[in-house]
């Protein structure tokens, strides 16, 4: 089920996606799916869910935090297949985020052939760029698997161009430089950098783009739907739920309240650009 759906659900409503990431197998692998679940009942309108890795050099370290908790718990690359299809039965389009690495190693065809088998949209690319995809792009093309390949401020015009072109699904913007978490502000290279992602498409091709930008609250939520077409959400939700380690009950409950002050800050946007 590609995001595309998605986002024209989204369009219709002249709103934003919210797109929120957890990383399977955190805090296990069933609480993981009940987790995301809870997130969709809430309010996302899709999931991005992260395969954990041991060498995650662009995750921050909330996000290394719960990988490692999954690692440490016997996480394998099944296990993210096992989500994908739990999470993915709800009827929201579920993408995996994962390093190169696991991939290569678990074989690019049978990860292509199992996520799509397992209902998974596609995957997310954070270290993996389109002049080194190949074989990952000949695979998603195969099965229709979303190619979602990542942008930062820092890219030159060719490269937008370049990964825009290959990207399907949505393209990722990174909007803030160095790794991952959650901000108390929104970064101001993001819209610049929207609008010139946006201005790299060839003419006529309309491709979302989702920002990345460390938001974890309804009014930053807000803030980054006036522009983009995805506000994607990961640090704030893996921190809610190591909050409350203690108390499973508790975190859902949390969870599912960030999630629909997260889904209310969307929807109350200004018109978006």
């Amino acid at each position: 089920m590609s995001t595309a759906r998605a986002f024209a659900r989204a369009r219709e409503e002249d709103r934003a996606v919210l797109l929120g990431y957890l990383p399977a197998g955190f805090p296990d692998v069933d609480g993981g799916i009940e987790a995301l679940r809870a997130m969709v009942d809430a309010g996302c309108d899709a999931i991005e869910v992260g395969l954990p890795y041991s060498d995650p050099v662009m995750d921050g370290p909330t996000i290394q935090a719960a990988a490692q908790q999954a690692l440490e718990l016997g996480f394998r690359t099944s296990d993210v297949l096992r989500t994908v299809e739990a999470v993915a039965a709800t009827g929201v389009p579920t993408v995996v985020m994962t390093y190169w690495n696991p991939v290569e190693r678990y074989g690019v065809e049978r990860f292509a052939t199992d996520l799509a088998n397992a209902g998974g949209a596609g995957l997310i690319t954070p270290d993996l760029t389109p002049d080194y995809a190949p074989e990952w792009i000949a695979a998603a093309d195969e099965r229709d698997l979303d190619k979602i390949f990542l942008v930062a401020p820092s890219s030159t015009e060719e490269r937008l161009a370049l990964t825009t072109a290959a990207s399907r699904g949505f393209v990722y913007a990174t909007a803030v430089m160095g790794v991952t978490g959650a901000r108390a502000t929104s970064s101001d290279l993001a819209g610049p950098l929207v609008a010139r992602t946006r201005a790299s498409l060839a003419e006529g091709r309309d491709l979302p783009v989702g920002v990345g930008v460390g938001v974890g609250t309804g009014d930053q939520a807000a803030d980054v739907a006036a522009y983009a077409d995805a506000v994607i959400v990961g640090s704030a939700f893996v921190r809610t739920l190591l909050d409350h380690a203690g108390d499973r009950t508790a975190g859902l409950r949390a969870l599912s309240a960030l999630t629909a002050e997260l889904a209310e800050g969307v929807r109350r946007a200004p018109a978006r650009a």
